[in-house]
């Protein structure tokens, strides 16, 4: 999941500091209960420490209406595909389901690398990508490419 939309209103902010605006914050709930409604909840979310990042796993996780665990990674600010492997693959558990919330350019070229599929991932939008039953998280660096089985945009799930 790219962060949903973020305010430029205040000046002064750090690129990091910057919260979520109104549509923003409206976008992130309804992805939460939309993937609930598509039975495709995570077991966990790793998240972007940068404020909009996190504010959105916040309140997807509001709008789903369950208690996901969310779980904080430095390297998911502004990442690199190596950020990307490096946050799942440190995974100490084995969740069927991990949703992680971060940044474009990193999210669609994340993707890309995976899939093979180039998508446009606008804010609050949600790729859901498929593996295969043998696939272990700590080896994800090694084991792609993955199959993607969806693209959520908030438009297009009103």
């Amino acid at each position: 999941m790219r962060h949903a939309k973020s305010s430029w209103a205040e000046g002064g902010i750090s690129d990091h500091d910057r919260p979520l605006n109104p549509r923003g914050q409206a976008n992130a709930p309804l992805m939460g209960r939309f993937t609930t409604e598509q039975g495709c909840l995570p077991d966990v979310i790793l998240s972007s420490t940068a404020n909009r990042a996190i504010s959105t796993a916040e309140l997807f996780v509001e709008g789903s209406g369950k208690d996901i665990p969310i779980r904080q990674r430095r390297g998911l600010y502004h990442p690199s595909i190596a950020d990307y492997d490096e946050a799942i693959g440190c995974l100490t558990e084995d969740p069927q389901r991990v949703m992680v919330v971060s940044h474009n350019p990193g999210s669609e070229e994340w993707i890309y690398r995976l899939t093979q599929q180039y998508e446009t991932i606008p804010t609050a939008t949600i790729a859901v990508l498929g593996f295969s039953e043998s696939f272990s998280w700590s080896k994800i660096a090694e084991e792609a490419p993955a199959e993607l089985m969806a693209v959520w945009r908030p438009k297009e799930v009103l």
